[in-house]
């Protein structure tokens, strides 16, 4: 090892350096080599990928107090605060439908909505709509809030993948 480093000094000297000039074009040459990197980061830097995403809130705009039982005929109804963002990088159309189903684990569910809801949302933005769910049949439901995006090219609303899903009991 010494005899490497002996050797790159002698280099040094021979191009006219000596070990205070070498330190200070060694150091030079990393922040040259630094800033480049950082500058060819910055420049090329790649954009982050697009996403949205669909929320649900309680009667008083939280997330806490989401309805759990009603009683068929007589309390069946109730109404939660769904909401959207969009951060795709442009002005979106969605449609969150709301479906209710026994089975969820197959999304998105093969059932016909009970409500739809269009909106449009522009980007960086959130939207939040009042949704009214109503159930009479005795028994345990999921109820799915499905959100769908305008796909321009084909002209119909592909399913995002995202879903928020609230279980409820309908007793007698």
């Amino acid at each position: 090892m010494r005899i490497q480093l002996e050797r790159v000094k002698n280099i040094g000297r021979k191009i006219g350096l000596n070990d205070e000039k070498g330190y200070v074009v060694a150091v030079f040459l990393a922040l040259i080599i630094v800033s480049a990197l950082v500058a060819g980061y910055v420049a090329f830097k790649p954009k982050p990928e697009g996403y949205n995403t669909i929320y649900l809130l309680d009667s008083q705009k939280k997330a806490v107090d989401y309805p759990v039982v009603l009683v068929a005929n007589q309390n069946s109804t109730f109404n939660v605060w769904v909401g959207v963002e969009n951060h795709m990088g442009n002005t979106e159309n969605y449609q969150i439908l709301t479906k209710i189903t026994t089975d969820p684990s197959n999304l998105p569910v093969n059932t016909q909505p009970s409500n739809t809801t269009e909106t449009t949302v522009d980007d960086g933005r959130s939207w939040q709509g009042l949704v009214s769910v109503t159930e009479n049949q005795v028994g345990s439901y999921s109820v799915v809030f499905e959100l769908w995006q305008y796909n321009q090219d084909s002209g119909t609303y592909q399913f995002t993948n995202n879903y928020c899903i609230l279980n409820i009991q309908v007793i007698s």
